[in-house]
């Protein structure tokens, strides 16, 4: 299993991180920590968005895929994160449809 750092000491951040790698194995995955765009104290971790690419979501409708990851992570929507902007991808869908030379692929 890969060794998944504390990123600038924000725990939901690396929760979220290590619950989408333990269930998806990612081929990508960012996670933008969306919070300083609302209302909320500096530092909060409150509104995310997340882009998951793997092969896991291979046949399966967007909707599906929205479920999975909700599901996944039910008990930080239910504990604090008050936001959560999802997109997800098959590794095919993701490499042949769109320009995403910009993102890097998740380092295990």
């Amino acid at each position: 299993m890969a060794t998944i750092p504390v990123k600038n000491g924000n725990p939901m951040e690396l929760l979220i991180r290590d619950k989408l790698v333990r269930q998806f194995s990612p081929v990508h995955l960012d996670i933008i920590n969306e919070s300083y765009m609302h209302n909320v104290p500096k530092g909060s971790e409150t509104h995310f968005k997340v882009v998951v690419v793997s092969d896991k979501f291979e046949n399966t409708s967007l909707l599906q895929r929205h479920r999975l990851v909700n599901e996944i992570l039910q008990n930080e929507l239910k504990n604090g994160v008050h936001a959560l902007s999802i997109v997800v991808s098959d590794f095919f869908k993701f490499t042949n449809c769109c320009d995403n030379s910009f993102l890097l692929p998740l380092n295990n």
